[in-house]
């Protein structure tokens, strides 16, 4: 304890300099605290927002799950519908009562009634802008939804009323909530992508960053400490001598930091992030969250301060001297070299074809190998320095030059602490372009049309034909297998295409030898070939009419063919499919099993949604895929990339701000050397460019590293993601252009470290 009293007596009573250190010391730990509570709150927030939507899911819906309809006997039916509305999710839930009460679900005071809608504040909104919404939401709106019922401020979301025999097609309804959300914010293996990345971006260069704000003017310091170890203080008296001052400046840091956390919550919930708000509530930290901001910073402190202590308990005398430092040893080297075995590995085996299967070993391994080459690369890079500057010094002639070069050699890793979080920044930036490209290859609609389905069997004749006359639809078709008998072993099975010669035209850009009236098998090239679809096999198939009435016509496969190709990303019908001209079957008779309908129209925004709405118009209740276009899909990706611009500019404000903490430090740090050199007859611009040079040359060398291992290690990521990109060249030139940009804004930072005054005091002050 008399230890820890005198740390906080010298902390207030050694000098202004010494109370600048310590503002120095608690602003950076602020800055770095509110940043981990970012990071530490998003998983709350996504967790809360899955909460809420759980409470509010049917207990069964879409016939889904074993409990469909005819089941049981039940107070109420229920049907989901997920539409896609631009790239954002529009979610309707109809709901039908049809026996007891049921207790409504968060967010409504009651169940909406047949004609009846309750309505999300941002739905709402839009609905007066977009008139052509109503055939989305029928009916008459009664309410908005609450905030208990909604995942957050922006989302679109309706309950409809609806008759008993309108949803036919829905499951049993008897409560409300459930033990997760069937559509969660962000699914959980991207939520591990999230997690990975943002460890990477944020967590890593944080804890740099408080590593430096503890060790700000080590040197002074240090030569403080060894006094009192002169003075009989014992080696662990020394240490937490030391270890009081760093501590009391991080927990205040933590406090300040905590408190500037709780103004960016307030203020950025309310306005929102692109594509991604919460309710403040959702942003305030567990328990936990707070216990290691509190705690674990001050304990990093605490461990910073004993190690970076350790030299003067040990070695008074030496520090007291000025002895030279002793040189990086070699081990500083062992973190990079198994990260870049593992990363090396993984791109040699995307080079050659080999791609791992098993991803759950990749996904403990890869990680493993991003943490093990960032932290490499801090503990390399002063081995890399000394090196660098032994060479250039023996080679140089330049006095600017060889001057900061031996001061780099007797202290490696003086100016990389300045310049450590800015190579983080850029090695972090490259795995952050990887994770992108891998979300970009997640299913959407790139191509000029889109293809819209429905299951023939929840559209009448009479709704076929309206359907099929919705404003921006270019043409239609019905795709239908093959009859095969459960019973039997042989399931072989063919895929018909039933359609005109000009709704085949309309549906695809390249069709050729198509003679109307008549049967063909349709060629798609690229694609493998339907082994069963040969020439002359005959194939039933079971039809139905209006009345229920059935028939079995047996289609032969014809010796005729069509060349067919589409303009959507996987082509609509099968290689080998055969096109049957609707006139083949009898009047009034569809297929019966397995059949579905196909629109296609532009791919236009507009285009789609005025489809989409069209379709609603003829029944709302009919459930469309929007082939290529997951909207629940599309709405992760934007919050996983917003969330991952907020992890950059984390890294950025953790990267500048380490370089302007650690900056001014060296600043007042290098007062006694830059005298000593101007009083021996140094000019002011010769001193200049020793600094700019000390700074710039070891930090291009990390830089270089930083883009090579982080494009190796981005590469490595993406061949374990299992998309179709492997190699991204890109980003190559943006990602340069950074590495550029930081070295300028390092060598013009460099700069003022030169005072303009000569104080001859500061040689002989301790």
């Amino acid at each position: 304890m008399k230890e820890l009293l005198l740390g906080l007596r010298l902390l207030l009573g050694s000098g202004r300099g010494n109370r600048v250190r310590f503002l120095l010391m608690t602003v950076g730990s602020a800055i770095g605290v509110c940043c981990l509570a970012v990071v530490l709150a998003i998983p709350g927030i996504l967790s809360a927002q899955d909460a809420r939507k759980a409470a509010r899911e049917p207990d069964c819906s879409n016939g889904r799950g074993g409990c469909p309809s005819s089941a049981r006997k039940t107070p109420g039916l229920a049907l989901t519908r997920l539409d896609p509305y631009g790239s954002e999710p529009l979610t309707r839930i109809f709901v039908a009562q049809t026996g007891g009460p049921i207790a409504p679900p968060p967010g409504l005071p009651q169940l909406p009634g047949p004609g009846q809608v309750f309505v999300s504040p941002r739905l709402h909104e839009m609905m007066g802008r977009d008139p052509g919404l109503a055939q989305l939401v029928p009916g008459k709106e009664v309410g908005l939804i609450s905030a208990q019922g909604l995942a957050q401020p922006d989302e679109l979301y309706a309950y409809v009323g609806a008759r008993p025999d309108q949803l036919k097609g829905g499951g049993h309804l008897s409560e409300f909530g459930g033990k997760w959300a069937r559509f969660p914010t962000v699914e959980p293996s991207t939520l591990d992508i999230l997690r990975f990345t943002l460890a990477g971006v944020v967590l890593l260069p944080l804890a740099v960053f408080l590593s430096v704000c503890a060790r700000l003017s080590a040197a002074s310091r240090m030569r403080r400490l060894a006094a009192l170890r002169l003075l009989g203080l014992s080696r662990k008296g020394t240490q937490r001598v030391n270890a009081a001052e760093t501590v009391a400046a991080a927990l205040l840091g933590a406090v300040l930091g905590l408190g500037a956390y709780w103004v960016v919550n307030q203020l950025v919930a309310r306005t929102g992030l692109p594509g991604f708000k919460w309710y403040p509530a959702d942003g305030a930290l567990s328990g936990t969250a707070l216990l290691v901001c509190l705690v674990g910073c001050p304990a990093l402190a605490w461990f910073v301060g004993r190690v970076g202590a350790k030299k003067a308990a040990a070695d008074p005398l030496a520090v007291r001297r000025s002895a030279v430092e002793k040189p990086p040893r070699l081990w500083g080297l062992l973190p990079l070299v198994p990260g870049l075995g593992i990363v090396i590995g993984y791109c040699v085996a995307g080079a050659t074809g080999n791609v791992p299967t098993d991803t759950s070993f990749s996904a403990i391994l890869m990680p493993l190998a991003v943490v093990l080459v960032g932290t490499g690369l801090v503990l390399s890079l002063p081995i890399l320095s000394r090196a660098l500057a032994r060479t250039v010094a023996r080679a140089t002639s330049s006095l600017s030059l060889g001057l900061a070069m031996r001061r780099n050699e007797v202290e490696p890793g003086g100016a990389l602490r300045v310049a450590t979080g800015l190579v983080l920044l850029v090695y972090a930036a490259s795995l952050t372009q990887g994770v992108l490209i891998e979300l970009d290859q997640v299913s959407k609609n790139t191509s000029p049309v889109q293809p819209y389905s429905m299951a023939l069997d929840d559209v009448p004749r009479h709704k076929e034909r309206a359907l099929t006359e919705v404003p921006g639809v270019r043409s239609h078709m019905i795709e239908a297998p093959s009859w095969t008998d459960a019973d039997s072993e042989d399931q072989t099975s063919i895929s018909a295409v039933i359609a005109t010669c000009g709704q085949l035209r309309g549906m695809a850009s390249g069709v050729e030898n198509c003679v109307e009236g008549r049967p063909a098998r349709l060629l798609v090239s690229g694609h493998v070939y339907d082994e069963a679809s040969e020439p002359g096999s005959s194939f039933p198939f079971r039809l139905r009419d209006a009345e229920g009435k059935r028939r079995v016509v047996k289609v032969r496969v014809p010796l005729q063919t069509i060349k067919y190709h589409d303009d959507t990303a996987a082509q609509m019908v099968g290689n080998g499919a055969v096109l049957i001209p609707p006139s083949y079957f009898p009047a009034g008779f569809r297929p019966e099993e397995r059949a579905t309908l196909r629109l296609l129209s532009s791919s236009a925004p507009q285009t789609v949604r005025s489809v989409l709405e069209g379709i609603a118009g003829v029944d709302p209740t009919i459930e469309v895929e929007t082939d290529g276009v997951d909207a629940a899909a599309l709405q992760q990706i934007t919050v996983i990339k917003t969330l991952l611009g907020v992890g950059m500019v984390l890294g950025l404000i953790i990267g500048v701000a380490a370089y302007l903490v650690a900056a001014t430090d060296r600043a007042v740090e290098r007062r006694p050397q830059v005298t000593a050199l101007s009083l021996l007859g140094a000019r002011p611009r010769t001193l200049r460019a020793v600094q700019v040079a000390q700074v710039v040359l070891p930090l291009v060398v990390g830089l270089v590293l930083a883009v090579v291992t982080g494009k190796m290690a981005e590469s490595s990521y993406l061949v374990t993601g299992g998309g179709a990109v492997f190699w991204d060249g890109a980003g190559l030139p943006l990602l340069v252009a950074s590495a550029l940009g930081v070295v300028v804004v390092a060598a013009l930072g460099a700069l003022p470290l030169v005072g303009r005054r000569i104080d001859p005091e500061l040689i002989r002050r301790d």
